[in-house]
């Protein structure tokens, strides 16, 4: 496992996860294959998960290096002062800028919009900017989402529920295609308080070739012309 290493400090790091990757291990998988143990493998280190990313997600994920950096990272959180943005290629072109609705994970973990006052919903909100959109063959865009809570699979959820489900979705859109064999979102920044607390820290990762060139292949289908058979 290739993990690039964006930035380190004495109580935190951060890494671009690979897609295809998961953080943390479910019960019936090795933990040893996990990203999280990996890299306490790699590094010769206790590490601490702070935020958890999809599998199929790649991007900046952030670990703690200490007890007292985890507390306050997890704090951060947990009071909504961190920033967060994604971007992702949908299927379909949203025209909502933000998504506010209560969800509640169903059976085998499939996350579900629910009327407000149902049992067990949690809130969410979703900011969606449209970035870049192509019509051709399909209307397709690229999307920066910015979620302001981090419900499990939210992003994916939201935009699915606007009628731009994520392409290469299998829960949530028509699952993997040629043009998208995995799920296309890519955690691209992270703005978080320093937990030595002097001010904040932004960082970035750059979209990966898989999706460049998904985003390739949208303009070049999109300078098709028309007219022909």
């Amino acid at each position: 496992m290739q993990v690039l290493l964006i930035r380190e400090a004495p109580g935190w790091l951060a890494v671009d996860k690979p897609a295809g990757v998961v953080v943390v291990p479910a019960r019936d998988e090795d933990p040893e294959g996990s990203l999280w143990r990996t890299l306490e493998r790699e590094r010769g280190e206790r590490l601490w998960v702070v935020h958890r990313i999809d599998r199929e997600t790649s991007g900046v994920l952030l670990l703690a290096r200490t007890e007292e950096a985890h507390r306050a990272l997890s704090r951060a959180f947990e009071q909504g002062r961190v920033e967060k943005e994604y971007l992702a290629f949908t299927a379909g072109i949203p025209e909502a800028r933000s998504v506010t609705a209560p969800l509640v994970v169903g059976r085998r973990g499939v996350v579900k919009v629910v009327p407000p006052g149902t049992a067990g919903a949690k809130t969410s909100r979703t900011d969606l900017a449209v970035v870049r959109r192509w019509t051709h063959p399909e209307p397709t865009a690229l999307v920066r989402c910015r979620p302001h809570t981090g419900r499990q699979h939210q992003i994916r959820v939201h935009l699915a529920s606007v009628g731009a489900p994520l392409l290469g979705d299998p829960l949530y859109g028509s699952g993997p295609t040629e043009l998208a064999p995995r799920l296309a979102l890519h955690a691209a920044r992270i703005v978080f308080p320093r937990p030595e607390g002097r001010g904040t820290e932004e960082l970035s990762a750059p979209m990966p070739p898989d999706l460049v060139a998904l985003q390739r292949a949208l303009e070049l289908g999109d300078r098709v012309p028309r007219n022909l058979p």
